[in-house]
């Protein structure tokens, strides 16, 4: 029988080395933030239950979390180090007997897989340590082991012999330990240190001189173990993620032509072989079809769908719109909260004027409906089936275009039924 999980998610610290003024844990990566991307990969181990720790601006943090299920959070209160942290989330857990993981809400690279690897890697251990081997250990915790390449602790560099300060392998920061001796070793902590604080690395000590066993596993891909302290570090992040996001979509049967252009955001849709050309940016929420075509310079925005074979180009832009099956908008176009029918083409230059200053309002063009190039439809307004709006066209507020009818004009008014419209 599997033993219960607890995880503790570390999000205190406000992260004053990224000069932003709001918490390090919600800066955006890839359509979520930094702390909702660790999150949803904790959540990928069915774990019983997960404590987030808390403190600089806990409100903004803790409005993001609203509707995430089995979430604990807990306020540090003034940070004193991550021992503390770590004590704080603990009594969030009393009573609580199993495997007890501790990660950190700004290291967003490590993956579901990784967190299950660690546990499993515990054995009848009191515990596991992550660790990785670095071109540039500088800054980091050593691993030091013995002659028989047994774990023996964790040398912070400042404390590092000369022969300790050449090793390449780290402590990436994330444990999992026995709940009952976690809580033990929580308990022996100190803050007699330089820094007045009460340090998670220590447990491995007292761990160890109890007799205690741990366990280490080092990271196959050493990318997982980056934590973003400044935006120069959450670029680095983003070229991870966005590699890893976009190769997804290829194996899926994507077909993009160049992904150093191509910034696609988490939960994408996209059908098989739709082709993503350059300079396209998709983000959050957008589901295309497949056999479709997206690009070159396209931005689709949340909300925004493409049906099966539909085609958007040159300097489109959606949002919160649906493209119909076949459908066309090639060029210099927005499209916005509007419903697009099938095989209806968008000329060059079209707006959906969707906002009146205070309310958005709906567009809804229909199947096989044609709109000339240039062309400005203030919403709301309903464009019907097979309809023509001649190039050019205002259409006001209010109208109602109905099908098979050509509109034209400033403003656009009805000039006649199209010929074979069948009246």
């Amino acid at each position: 029988m599997t033993r219960p999980l607890a995880v503790i998610v570390l999000a205190a610290g406000l992260g004053t080395r990224t000069k932003v003024r709001f918490p390090k844990v919600l800066l955006p990566l890839c359509g979520k933030t930094l702390l909702g991307t660790v999150l949803d990969e904790v959540a990928g181990l069915g774990p019983d239950s997960v404590v987030v720790v808390l403190h600089h601006q806990k409100q903004a943090v803790e409005a993001t979390l609203a509707g995430r299920d089995g979430l604990t959070v807990v306020d540090q209160g003034e940070p004193r180090g991550t021992g503390h942290a770590v004590q704080v989330a603990m009594e969030a857990l009393a009573g609580f007997e199993g495997d007890v993981m501790v990660c950190y809400g700004d290291m967003p690279l490590l993956r579901t897989e990784t967190f299950a690897a660690l546990r499993e890697s515990i054995g009848d251990s009191a515990g596991s340590v992550l660790t990785a081997f670095m071109d540039d250990p500088t800054g980091l915790g050593r691993i030091l082991r013995n002659e028989e390449d047994r774990f023996l602790g964790i040398r912070e560099q400042k404390d590092c012999s000369e022969a300790e300060d050449a090793i390449d392998e780290i402590n990436v920061g994330i444990v999992c330990y026995d709940a009952g001796k976690l809580r033990t070793a929580l308990g022996k902590l100190s803050d007699d240190n330089a820094q007045g604080e009460f340090y998670l690395t220590d447990v491995v000590e007292h761990l160890l001189a109890d007799g205690e066993t741990v366990e280490t596993l080092v990271l196959d891909d050493p990318d997982e173990a980056l934590g973003v302290n400044s935006l120069v570090q959450l670029s680095q992040a983003r070229v991870v993620m966005q590699d890893r996001i976009l190769e997804e979509h290829l194996l899926n049967g994507v077909m993009i032509e160049d992904p150093i252009t191509t910034f696609i955001d988490h939960g994408v849709t996209i059908g098989r072989n739709t082709r993503i050309l350059p300079c396209t940016v998709i983000r959050s929420g957008v589901v295309i079809g497949e056999d479709c075509e997206v690009g070159p310079f396209t931005h689709l925005r949340v909300g925004a769908e493409l049906r099966d074979k539909a085609e958007v180009g040159n300097f489109v832009e959606m949002k919160k719109s649906v493209l119909g099956e076949g459908a066309k908008a090639k060029h210099l176009t927005y499209l916005g909260d509007a419903r697009i029918g099938r095989k209806a083409n968008i000329g060059a230059g079209t707006i959906t004027a969707n906002y009146d200053g205070e309310n958005k309002h709906p567009t809804v063009i229909g199947d096989g409906a044609f709109i000339g190039s240039g062309t400005v439809i203030v919403a709301p307004s309903t464009v019907g089936d097979r309809a023509l709006v001649g190039a050019g066209a205002i259409v006001r507020k209010g109208s109602e275009i109905g099908a098979d009818e050509v509109w034209v004009g400033l403003p656009a008014k009805l000039l006649k039924r199209r010929e074979g419209s069948g009246s």
